[in-house]
């Protein structure tokens, strides 16, 4: 089936839109499949159980915004059919691809053979036009996960969906109901439109950028000249402190299920029943921060895995993560209300006895402003809101302190999606002619990097400042493990965090038998995102043994969060929690911070690391990963 893009509009601004419900599958063209035990959830959501799956890869005619648009979809569905499988099954799943280009879906978080990892041109070619792929991998785990497309723009079109495994013991909570809530989020421009206009300015779609108004707010609160310094050390910088997201509500509407605002998707319960929401960012580009207002939440798992329960009243939930959360709802409605980090828009549905009902959506929290801490330069000069105020600052001394800018204004190069068979390309090199070098670090976790020491790719970090693809080193890194995050910080709640993570269920301890350290890195100005200042096709692969037990340092020197991703693999994160540290598939690492975790490296094969911004990983921040 051909795949054509209707003609888009691309307006200069639009107002957040909650839109319409998604077109019926009844004009798909596609036809609804036999599916094998297929069931509906009370929500009304396809869902596919057992150890057979048919999948087909095609289009949707949908109607977010009121304008019809075209989604990749899985079974004529958007989001793709929840899958749910049993721990110690092996699968075995059939993909026919109905597009007229290539696809592909990735396992998300599932410990799996190289060769069923689902990365076109590193683990396998892609599924042609017309093709069908068979998947088959034994059942590991246990937990909630998800799946997507790692071709083209596909899961910014919609291909994603749920992927529960019910384990083989008994769970240590229990629960009456069971829902997915689904993050993700829409634009009815061409995503490759979005990618160049970030390209020809990064600052695109943020329309929340401080003003003449804003200036004289801050005067008032802690004087002129402490107002104009802080001006103009970011102006210095050619950066916001506004820019939180490179993609806002300016284009995009926020979906639960794939439903906007105005359509209310509905999770049904009885008063006194026990309910388990399994959260899963599916999103791009959008970090979100979720809370049920009136109505606690008990963390149970991360990432598939379990932890000791954490009662909260708010989370982040980086793209890529899942949380699994218990809440004991009242009989009466409640809003699950999904906020943007950068308060461009929100996604909303409703916990409630009876069809129909709905609660007050709260108001969105004020925006966010980054910080000097958040460059990686100290502690903060502004926190929270714009309604902070900073103290008077010498944004001089701070240049001198190593904040080198790169902010080279020649030409910019045009925006290509990368396909990931193009990751590949590079990937399958002569891999002894290119592998590369690993040192030994004695800096760990907390520690700012020493200038004699040198990260992956055998550079010393100083000497990334001033190049090309680089505009900031973050001088002062900092755990930032138990910090809620831009936005969140003293807002009222109790605002879960990585440091309140402890594993149910310990990893026995094994000794890391080296470290390797990765900055990353970007140019706003030119828009590109890499590893060690360098893009995916100027890298090598980062070569470990079979067996292997090592420790990725992750420093972040831009101003922007990145969910880093390693695929094949659950690490255990540095939090603190020594004895019964988390296991997880993605870390949202904040601006100016340094994170580790470990892992052994019992898989061979190619296996990607990425940031799980798509855009990001597209335009460079993407590595693989060679075990041997």
């Amino acid at each position: 089936m051909n795949r054509p893009w209707n003609p888009f509009s691309y307006p200069t601004r639009r107002e957040f839109v909650q839109g319409l419900a998604i077109a019926g599958v009844a004009s798909t063209g596609i036809g609804r499949l036999a599916y094998a035990a297929a069931s509906q959830s009370e929500a009304g959501t396809s869902v596919l159980s057992g150890d057979r799956f048919d999948l087909t890869v095609g289009a949707l005619p949908v109607n977010i915004t009121g304008k019809p648009r075209m989604a990749t979809v899985v079974n004529g569905s958007m989001p793709a059919p929840t899958l749910r499988m049993r721990e110690g099954d092996n699968v075995t799943i059939n993909v026919t691809n109905h597009l007229d280009e290539p696809t592909s879906i990735h396992w998300h978080g599932i410990l799996l053979p190289n060769a069923m990892d689902g990365v076109p041109g590193l683990t396998f070619r892609g599924i042609m036009p017309g093709e069908t792929f068979t998947y088959r991998f034994p059942i590991k785990q246990s937990g909630t996960y998800w799946y997507h497309s790692h071709s083209g723009m596909q899961e910014q079109t919609g291909l994603f969906g749920a992927l529960l495994i019910e384990p083989r013991e008994k769970e240590p909570y229990s629960y009456n109901r069971d829902y997915v809530i689904e993050l993700s989020d829409w634009t009815d421009e061409d995503p490759m439109m979005i990618v160049s206009n970030l390209k020809q300015q990064s600052d695109y779609y943020n329309f929340q950028r401080r003003t003449l108004g804003t200036f004289l707010e801050d005067t008032k609160k802690i004087g002129f000249n402490a107002a104009l310094q802080d001006r103009l050390m970011w102006g210095q910088m050619r950066m916001s402190p506004t820019d939180i997201m490179d993609v806002t509500g300016a284009t995009y509407t926020f979906l639960i299920n794939g439903k906007p605002p105005s359509a209310n998707w509905t999770a049904l319960f009885n008063p006194g029943e026990k309910v388990r929401l399994r959260f899963i960012n599916s999103s791009a580009m959008t970090t979100f921060d979720v809370r049920i207002p009136g109505l606690p939440m008990s963390v149970v798992a991360a990432d598939g895995n379990d932890v000791e329960p954490v009662t909260i009243g708010e989370f982040r939930i980086g793209v890529a993560e899942t949380y699994d959360m218990i809440v004991e709802p009242r009989d009466q409605a409640f809003t699950i209300f999904a906020q943007a980090q950068d308060r461009s828009g929100f996604a909303r549905a409703t916990l409630a006895p009876r069809m129909g009902m709905s609660a007050a959506i709260p108001p969105m929290d004020p925006r966010p402003l980054r910080t000097m801490k958040d460059m990686g330069m100290g502690e903060n000069h502004m926190h929270g809101g714009e309604s902070a105020a900073p103290p008077a600052v010498d944004h001089s001394a701070h240049m001198a302190a190593g904040m080198t800018m790169a902010m080279d204004h020649a030409a910019h190069i045009p925006a290509l999606a990368m396909d990931h068979s193009a990751h590949a390309a590079s990937a399958a090199m002569d891999h002894a002619a290119h592998g590369a070098p690993m040192m030994d670090h004695a800096a760990h976790l907390g520690a700012a990097a020493s200038p004699a020491s040198v990260n992956a790719d055998g550079v010393n970090p100083q000497n990334l400042m001033g190049t090309p693809s680089v505009d900031n080193v973050a001088t002062m890194p900092t755990d930032r493990l138990g910090e809620p995050g831009t936005g969140l910080e003293d807002n009222g709640r109790r605002v879960l965090v990585y440091t309140d993570l402890r594993a149910l269920k310990p990893e026995p301890a094994h000794e890391v038998m080296r470290d390797i350290e990765f900055h990353l890195t970007g140019n706003m100005e030119r828009w590109v995102w890499g590893f060690d200042g360098k893009k995916f096709s100027e890298s090598a692969p980062i070569r470990i043994k079979k067996g292997e037990r090592v420790r990725f340092v992750l420093i972040n020197d831009t101003m922007m969060e990145h969910p880093i991703h390693l695929h094949g693999f659950l690490f255990e994160v540095e939090n603190g929690q020594d004895g019964a540290l988390p296991l997880k598939h993605t870390i949202n690492v904040k601006p100016g911070e340094r994170v580790a975790f470990r892992f052994t490296a019992d898989t061979p094969g190619y296996w990607a690391f990425h940031c799980h911004l798509m855009f990001h990983m597209d335009m460079g921040m993407f590595r693989t990963v060679l075990i041997t």
